[in-house]
């Protein structure tokens, strides 16, 4: 037990930790992705990149065993079906990446990526029909390379899904099990990275319960907002999730 305790982070470190776990939550229950835009910057605060990373994936299976029953009903499998196998053929890449790269140089780089798509879909450019199979693979790719550098994997896929013709419900169940697939996949590019250890342990036991409140309620909100009030809470979410990744405020978050 005293060795569990030790892995905790201190203070305001586990301030941060739950908070991010809570807020992460209720944006995965509200519209079927930000957890990771939003915990894992913030969980950094208190435990690092290469922890809270990991742990976001951890802590991801308890969204996956809520949400994907419900969502396969609804999704488009066979577009999920191009995209995940776009992140099986990225994910390992940004895995690599998240060991070797400098970790001050991914944050940047995560954070222009994320707010140049949200320009994109915010332009009102839209997909027209039904786009091939080579155009799924490459946003699955790229948002399997974000996904192993940082669990970001939602900004490229959720762009490409809310630029398409479909109803919020639609969307929202294709992203989760979009996320479903890629979770397994990042699993195992990070436990052959050797990025999944005891020291996840501790944090899981405690941010976990506050995620899995957070999903709760978000779940219950998503019920009471319109498809354009869905829309406008994506694109927020998004932009703030980027702002808050940049290094620009480490010395406040810090």
């Amino acid at each position: 037990m005293s060795g569990l305790i030790a892995a905790l982070p201190q203070g305001a470190g586990l301030a941060w930790l739950l908070g991010a776990a809570l807020a992460g939550g209720l944006a995965r229950g509200f519209s079927g992705f930000g957890a990771a835009l939003i915990f894992v910057p913030l969980a950094s605060v208190a435990l690092g990149p290469q922890r809270a990373a990991p742990l976001m994936l951890v802590m991801e299976a308890v969204a996956i065993a809520a949400l994907t029953p419900g969502a396969w009903r609804l999704a488009d499998r066979r577009e999920v079906g191009w995209l995940s196998l776009g992140a099986l053929l990225g994910t390992p890449i940004g895995a690599a990446v998240l060991v070797a790269a400098d970790p001050l140089a991914l944050r940047w780089g995560v954070a222009g990526v994320i707010l140049a798509l949200l320009g994109l879909v915010m332009s009102g450019w839209r997909f027209r029909g039904r786009p091939a199979p080579p155009l799924a693979i490459g946003v699955g790719l790229a948002g399997g390379v974000l996904g192993g550098v940082a669990m970001v994997s939602g900004p490229p896929v959720i762009a490409y899904l809310l630029g398409r013709e479909a109803t919020a419900q639609r969307v929202r169940a294709s992203f989760a099990l979009y996320l479903a697939a890629g979770g397994v996949v990042a699993g195992l590019a990070y436990a052959v990275a050797g990025l999944l250890t005891p020291a996840l342990l501790a944090p899981f036991l405690v941010a976990a319960p506050a995620y899995g409140l957070g999903i709760w309620g978000g779940v219950r909100v998503f019920g009471l907002a319109s498809e354009h009030a869905f829309r406008l809470a994506c694109y927020a979410m998004i932009a703030l999730a980027a702002l808050l990744s940049l290094p620009a405020w480490d010395g406040v978050l810090r």
